[in-house]
C-alpha cells in the first residue's frame, strides 16, 4: 500500500533533496507539489535530474483547496509562512510534517522573539510534536502535526543527548556548540553572502547572538535533563554545498571515563539505525555524510572538559532525510525505508 503525499513549496533546496527521496521511496506516491516561482512547469523542467522519475506540475499555492486530499503534506514554506496553512490542511484530514520553525518551540513568545513573526496558531503548538526520532520516537507515530527539528540544533542535540539524559552536564555551566555549515543552509534564493566571490576561500561566523535553533537545543535539552541547559551557540558558512561539522564542549559534573562515555553512548543509540558512534580516537567528517540520513558522532575529553564532534548532511538529517524518516515512523513503514544507503564519496 502506498501513502499520497504532497508538498509545499517544493522548489527550494529542502524540497529538491526530499523530492529525491520520494521520487524512489517504494511506498510513496507524490500528488502534487506547489511553488510560486514555478507554477505551471513540471518539476523535472526546473529539476532536470528529476527527469522520468517525477512528472508532477508544479502548482501556486492559491490553488490549495482544490488540489487532491492526500495522506500527508510536506511543508517547505519559510518560516512564518507555513503556519498560515499547516491549520487548515490537518482540518482536510491530512498529517503534517513542518520544516519550517514555526512549531518546534512550544513557547510562542520565544518563537517570536527570535523570528520576529506573530504566531497565528498558538493552539497547535501543544498537540505539535518535535520530530527527532532518536528521542520522540513513540510521539511520532500517533502525531497528526511534526516540527521537523533544524539542521543545526538536530547536531547539537543528537550530540549531547545521552549525557543530558544522565545529567552529567555540570549544573549553571554553559555549554559551547560550534558549527561550520554548507551554503545550501542558506537556502536557494541569491544572496550576497552566497555570491561565489564572496564566499569562496573563506569561513566567516555569523549570528554571534545565535539563531532561533539555540533555543530548540535548550528546551530539548533542558527537558532531558530536568533541568535548565544552556548553550552558546555560534554558527560559520564555509564554501562547501552541504554538511555540518559540529564541534560541542561540555562541563561535566564529575570525572568520567571516556570508555564509559562512549560505551553510554553506543547503548543510548543502540536502536537508532542512523546514528554511528565512532571508536575512541576517531572523529567524524562531513565527506562521509553527504547526501545520506546518517548522523556520525565521536566523543573525546581533554582535560576537564568533554568533547562531541558531530557530521551530518544539512539536507539530509539535518532536514529532508529527517523528515522522511518521521513519514516512515507516522506511517509505520521501516525506519529506514527509503534512506538506507550510505553517504557519496568523494
Amino acid at each position: 500500500m502506498k501513502i499520497s503525499v504532497g508538498i509545499l513549496g517544493g522548489t527550494g533546496y529542502v524540497g529538491v533533496e526530499l523530492l529525491r527521496l520520494l521520487a524512489v521511496h517504494a511506498k510513496v506516491e507524490v500528488k502534487w507539489v506547489t511553488s510560486e516561482k514555478f507554477s505551471g512547469k513540471k518539476i523535472w523542467e526546473v529539476f532536470p535530474g528529476l527527469y522520468k522519475f517525477l512528472d508532477s506540475e508544479c502548482i501556486n499555492i492559491a490553488q490549495l483547496s482544490k488540489l487532491d486530499r492526500v495522506d500527508l503534506v510536506f511543508s517547505c514554506l519559510p518560516h512564518g509562512a507555513s503556519m498560515r496553512f499547516v491549520g487548515r490542511l490537518i482540518e482536510s484530514g491530512a498529517r503534517v510534517i513542518d520544516l519550517s520553525a514555526d512549531f518546534r518551540l512550544k513557547n510562542p513568545d520565544i518563537y517570536e522573539e527570535w523570528y520576529k513573526a506573530k504566531h497565528i496558531q498558538r493552539e497547535l503548538l501543544k498537540e505539535a510534536v518535535f520530530g527527532l526520532p532518536e528521542l520522540h520516537r513513540e510521539d511520532i507515530k500517533d502525531a497528526k502535526l511534526v516540527a521537523n527539528p533544524g539542521c543545526y540544533s538536530t547536531s547539537v542535540i543528537l550530540g549531547l543527548a545521552p549525557l543530558a539524559f544522565r545529567k552529567l552536564i555540570k549544573e549553571d555551566s554553559t555549554i559551547v556548540a560550534d558549527s561550520k555549515a554548507g551554503m545550501s543552509g542558506g537556502g536557494r534564493a541569491p544572496s550576497l553572502e552566497s555570491h561565489y566571490s564572496e564566499s569562496n576561500e573563506s569561513v566567516v561566523a555569523y549570528r554571534v547572538e545565535g539563531l532561533g535553533q539555540k533555543s530548540e537545543m535548550e528546551e530539548v535539552l533542558s527537558g532531558l535533563a530536568g533541568e535548565r541547559v544552556k548553550v552558546a551557540f555560534i554558527p560559520h558558512l564555509v564554501p562547501m554545498n552541504r554538511g555540518i561539522l559540529t564541534t560541542i564542549y561540555a562541563a561535566l559534573k564529575g570525572e568520567e571515563n571516556l570508555d564509559e562515555i562512549l560505551g553510554l553512548y553506543k547503548e543510548f543509540y543502540s536502536h537508532s539505525p542512523f546514528i554511528r558512534i565512532y571508536e575512541k580516537e576517531s572523529y567524524p567528517g562531513v565527506k562521509n555524510v553527504r547526501y545520506s540520513n546518517f548522523c556520525d558522532i565521536g566523543v573525546g575529553l581533554q582535560e576537564d572538559k568533554f568533547i562531541a564532534i558531530v557530521a551530518l548532511d544539512n539536507l539530509g538529517k539535518g532536514a529532508s532525510g529527517q523528515a522522511v524518516q518521521n513519514m516512515n515512523i507516522m506511517f509505520s513503514f521501516p525506519e529506514n525505508e527509503g534512506l538506507n544507503f550510505p553517504g557519496v564519496f568523494p
